[in-house]
């Protein structure tokens, strides 16, 4: 009793205008306050959803590949322009992509080969889709130098850097190159049409 000097702290300014009277029933003032709350947490989702969306559309569109790098992944090629014996160079994912057009000579002198007698053993029937055409990267497994086509021991490719010698399969059959030629993944979608990639 000796502190009546003490004044009991009003918070009334900071109340809600249905909830002024410090002695009004908390349930009579139930479906008020809490139509405002619904109506924040409502608004806080719906808000954090459409970030939360925004943030992940620009982080998958920063990590995709873009246009030019997706129009260089594939690589279309006429074949009825490449004669039979012949190879050509072509470009994909920046490296030189060989396609020969080998003749039957070629395919059956290489079906012939024995495969336990190679470094990188690997069957021709293994290495193509159809016979008439091979298709490999022209990137030396060695040292990474282009190889020269139609040329070589073997008749298939020579590269000038240190002396690899492939078959006309790709194959390493002489020098220091540790791998065949990669096989890149393509199809035929047409008769006279290459797809690479």
């Amino acid at each position: 009793m000796a502190h009546t000097d003490i004044q009991w702290p009003d918070f009334a300014h900071y109340r809600r205008d249905e909830v002024k009277d410090p002695h009004a029933k908390a349930k009579e003032t139930a479906s008020s306050r809490k139509s405002v709350s619904y109506i924040i947490a409502a608004g806080s989702s719906v808000a954090g959803v459409y970030g939360a969306k925004t943030i992940v559309q620009d982080l998958v569109g920063l990590l995709s590949a873009s246009a030019d790098v997706l129009a260089m992944s594939k690589c279309e090629i006429k074949l009825d322009s490449i004669p039979e014996g012949k190879s050509a160079v072509f470009k994909w994912r920046g490296k030189p992509l060989f396609v020969r057009h080998r003749s039957d000579s070629e395919i059956a002198h290489e079906a012939k080969v024995d495969v336990a007698s190679l470094r990188d053993p690997e069957e021709d029937s293994a290495r193509v889709k159809d016979p008439k055409w091979l298709v490999v990267i022209g990137v030396c497994t060695h040292l990474g130098c282009v190889p020269i086509a139609n040329a070589g021991d073997f008749g298939g490719y020579y590269c000038p850097c240190h002396g690899s010698h492939y078959d006309a399969s790709g194959r390493i059959r002489k020098g220091p190159a540790p791998l065949n030629l990669e096989v890149p993944p393509y199809e035929f979608p047409e008769d006279n049409m290459l797809v690479v990639g």
